[in-house]
């Protein structure tokens, strides 16, 4: 299962890295400036979370529980980042577009993220 060499090679480390910089972007050119602090750091944070999660784990793939417990991490900061998506659409600080665009990519990035887990889970090894 695991020849990759480096967390670069990974599919879901690159689109994790993607969206983090797209929504860190988005948080300084397209939410309100009240936001920008409060939801613009939360969602900043939880994007960057996964990302850095993915890399962790990857880091410590030689002991399985390790790796599948840094993935299970950055599921769960796909799901916040979700969420603060969702409020900002809602509460109408950002545009329903735009929301709605980057919330598919993360649905996206958390099938990938929930699949690769459970090939982790199921034929780990550490090459």
């Amino acid at each position: 299962m695991m020849k990759t060499k480096s967390y670069r090679d990974l599919e879901i480390f690159i689109l994790a890295r993607e969206l983090a910089i797209k929504v860190h972007k988005m948080t300084l050119e397209d939410l309100p400036k009240f936001e920008m602090y409060e939801q613009g750091s939360q969602i900043r944070r939880s994007s960057k979370s996964i990302v850095s999660c993915i890399v962790e784990g990857f880091g410590r793939r030689r002991y399985k529980n390790d790796f599948v417990l840094y993935l299970t991490y950055a599921l769960s900061s796909c799901d916040e980042t979700k969420v603060h998506l969702e409020m900002l659409r809602e509460s109408g600080s950002l545009n329903r577009t735009t929301a709605t665009a980057l919330l598919e990519k993360y649905e996206e990035l958390g099938a990938k993220l929930y699949n690769f887990r459970d090939s982790v889970l199921v034929g780990h090894r550490t090459t």
